[in-house]
């Protein structure tokens, strides 16, 4: 069985990185540059970053930034945000980046997935489904950093873009994220039984336990963090870490 990774899941806004609280208000984190050292300190397997400005502002990635954290970083890397062709995703892979991350354009065109899946193979293709429940419960599919509702239910929508050539599904639970309250377990756990590429739970994590819960219960592939590995605790100041292997090993046993 392979080991369960541990992806921290970085936000880019403009020339920094920030953490948000359910996709709204953020606090700045810092430098990506200095942030990457960090983490290569910290010896993590892999990288995740996410432009949340780019597809709101209809703007491409912002390559000079990309350059930065690649040059930095010594780890596997992953990026999301403007991505909308097989030439910009290209030009991502040329830069240094292993994986591209898709959120909003798929729902414009779906055939992007198939494209670069085609074009640079499926392990290189994430798929982004960001989601929150409605008035009544139900589960919707939002785009461009949750602010359009786009009426799919994510197990609907995971089968798709598997079928379209995605090789992973990046799943983030807009209610939980930022919040230290834990991941949405039974999200996670109806959108792996669907589908059969992996799936990478993000948005919520508070404890190290949380991330057992939802390898264990939601049947989760890998973890993705963001304020476990950017701040102290929960309302407390900015400190990049990670967690400590022994207690992770614990809680995945």
């Amino acid at each position: 069985m392979l080991r369960t990774r541990i992806i921290p899941c970085l936000l880019l806004r403009n020339q920094s990185l920030v953490k948000t609280v359910r996709f709204g208000k953020f606090g700045y984190i810092g430098d990506p540059a200095n942030t990457c050292r960090i983490f290569n300190e910290l010896e993590v397997d892999e990288l995740a970053f996410l432009d949340i400005m780019a597809s709101q502002e209809n703007r491409e990635p912002n390559y000079t930034i990309l350059h930065e954290i690649a040059d930095e970083c010594f780890m596997p890397l992953a990026y999301g945000g403007g991505i909308r062709s097989c030439q910009t995703a290209e030009r991502i892979f040329q830069i240094g980046f292993e994986k591209v991350i898709l959120n909003t354009h798929p729902f414009e065109n779906p055939a992007i997935i198939t494209d670069l899946s085609r074009a640079f193979g499926s392990q290189s293709v994430i798929a982004a489904i960001d989601v929150k429940r409605n008035f009544f419960g139900t589960y919707q599919v939002y785009a461009r950093s949750g602010t359009e509702n786009l009426k799919h239910h994510p197990v609907a929508w995971a089968r798709e873009v598997e079928s379209r050539g995605a090789g992973e599904i990046l799943l983030t639970s807009i209610d939980r994220e930022g919040t230290w309250k834990g991941f949405d377990v039974d999200l996670t756990a109806q959108v792996a039984r669907a589908v059969s590429i992996p799936v990478i739970a993000h948005g919520g994590a508070g404890t190290v336990a949380h991330i057992g819960e939802v390898v264990k219960k939601g049947r989760a592939s890998a973890v993705a963090l963001g304020s476990l590995v950017v701040y102290q605790g929960k309302d407390l100041g900015v400190l990049v870490n990670f967690p400590d292997g022994e207690e992770l090993t614990e809680a995945l046993r």
